[in-house]
């Protein structure tokens, strides 16, 4: 069983507000621009696999009382499975990890990941990595109520959704490129902060 990517991030956008996002390349990033357009600013839009949740784990260090979403894919993790170990170790109390796993490598054309095999277990992986709180859904109702938990955990909660591959039709592209997306998220992160992350450009 399986369930729509778009729906679930419907969902968990109607629980944002003033949390950061970091995301994988792929459909999710124009899906996730159109299902949660008020958190568009608060999130970066990655364009390689393997970093999204060591990226988020960096801002939730850095940013301890903020809530961090990372929203990995099971294709992004795979890449990059130590980053369970440091969060298993290291133990951030901000830190929401969301893996859409469609078991496949949707950007490149489809090719099939390793969970595809029914053997690969991610949230399996991420509990002997010592996250407590791992888990796998397959139903909206069951994604709604983890994302509720895992946004008001006291440590690093990760949930697998196991989602259809398919691409929302009809919704907008987003059109920045990732140098854009780079300065909108860092100039949102100074300005709800109050603090100053990168100086003005200098022209010579």
């Amino acid at each position: 069983m399986s369930i729509s990517r778009y729906a679930c991030m419907e969902l968990l956008g109607r629980r944002l507000t003033d949390e950061l996002v970091i995301l994988s390349l792929g459909g999710a990033v124009d899906e996730w621009y159109d299902a949660a357009p008020h958190m568009r600013a608060a999130s970066l839009f990655q364009q390689q696999l393997g970093c999204v949740s060591a990226e988020a784990f960096g801002l939730a260090v850095g940013l301890p009382h903020r809530r961090v979403v990372s929203l990995d894919t099971d294709g992004g993790l795979l890449f990059n499975l130590g980053i369970l170990a440091t969060l298993g170790n290291e133990r951030p109390e901000n830190l929401f990890v969301v893996v859409w796993d469609n078991e496949q490598y949707q950007s490149i054309g489809g090719p099939r990941t390793h969970t595809a095999s029914g053997r690969v277990d991610l949230a399996a992986i991420a509990r002997g990595a010592g996250i407590d709180q791992a888990h796998t859904v397959d139903t909206l109702e069951d994604f709604d109520a983890h994302c509720a938990a895992g946004l008001a955990a006291r440590e690093p909660y990760l949930v697998v959704a196991k989602t259809d591959g398919v691409l929302q039709p009809g919704i907008r592209r987003k059109h920045s490129d990732g140098l854009e997306d780079k300065y909108v998220f860092v100039r949102h992160v100074e300005e709800t902060e109050g603090i100053t992350i990168m100086g003005p450009s200098e022209h010579n």
